[in-house]
């Protein structure tokens, strides 16, 4: 798979082209997996809220089907299982899909309220760095300003000369919820995607080992292709999940490793903050960074980065 950054695309496009005159047509049908996305069309700078067919498939826009659907995936969780119920509408109805040429993904979430992190949560990582298993989640964030598309690049800042490579499944909030009970957490997910902790480990190590500054630099949050809601997803606690830097395989790991499961982590982070539709998790690597390397390998600029989670699918993104 090669990266398709969106800036690259043709311009022209028009979404009347699958639309004219009637409604759906049944010229194709969807299947499997809901797939949730973020687009924008060709020779558009409008958001639009789809379902992707497959990783890497044509896209059916939900606000052709619906127009009275919300345009962000935030607002589109805000709305809770009525918009749910309005995507699976689509999905059955056979409502001819845009040409995946046609269209540029991007983040399945763009402006969340929260994006918080998990350090240290499989237990081969914490083997690879020689320390003891946490006995709590250990918490951190990023800035929503570092979210970038699935296919984006990734800046290298010259503030920086140890960018490493970190890929991590994620979850987002559904629900809102506060003091939220282990067993009623899944309630609040609305479903899983790839994610990318890009990270700055000289000012992860600096000051104190202040994580946040060398966790959020612009661009250290490619997250994609698509939210995959959480029935379409067999087990996300037994997934697996590879990074690939040019081609090499750096990191091959299973989502079983992970130390603290998605409803623990709900559980956990609620009794501190509230959480709401949109918040995002990244719930931590499995070994295989640069970091820990002998000698530390970092990323430079023209590399490649491929984050891979089964069933959830790839992301890829140039370092410029």
């Amino acid at each position: 798979m090669q990266c398709q950054p969106w800036r690259f695309l043709p311009v022209g496009f028009r979404l009347s082209w699958a639309w004219k005159n009637v409604g759906c047509r049944r010229v194709s049908q969807l299947r499997g997996a809901m797939r949730l996305v973020q687009f924008q069309a060709k020779g558009s700078t409008e958001a639009r809220i789809g379902l992707e067919e497959r990783d890497g498939g044509d896209v059916v826009d939900l606000n052709a089907f619906d127009p009275s659907l919300p345009r962000t995936m935030r607002a589109f969780l805000e709305a809770g299982e009525a918009a749910l119920a309005a995507a699976r509408r689509a999905q059955q109805s056979g409502c001819p899909p845009l040409p995946r040429s046609e269209v540029a993904l991007l983040a399945p979430i763009t402006s969340p309220d929260k994006v918080i992190c998990v350090g240290m949560n499989y237990v081969d990582h914490c083997l690879e760095q020689n320390v003891k298993i946490p006995k709590e989640p250990i918490i951190f964030s990023k800035f929503s300003s570092s979210i970038v598309g699935p296919y984006d690049a990734i800046i290298h800042p010259g503030e920086t000369d140890e960018v490493d490579w970190e890929v991590e499944l994620a979850f987002v909030i559904g629900k809102k919820g506060k003091h939220i009970q282990e067993s009623d957490a899944i309630a609040h997910v609305a479903g899983f995607m790839v994610a990318h902790d890009v990270s700055a480990r000289d000012w992860q190590m600096r000051n104190g080992k202040q994580w946040l500054l060398g966790k959020t630099f612009d661009t250290f949050c490619p997250l994609g292709p698509a939210l995959v809601t959480k029935d379409s997803v067999s087990d996300p606690h037994n997934l697996g999940i590879r990074c690939r830097v040019n081609g090499e395989l750096v990191q091959n790991g299973s989502t079983n490793q992970m130390i603290f499961k998605t409803e623990t982590l709900v559980a956990w982070v609620s009794q501190f903050v509230t959480l709401y539709p949109g918040d995002v998790f990244l719930t931590g690597t499995p070994p295989g960074v640069g970091f820990f390397r002998k000698p530390p390998i970092f990323l430079k600029r023209g590399d490649e980065v491929q984050c891979e989670i089964d069933e959830l699918g790839t992301i890829c993104n140039k370092v410029m």
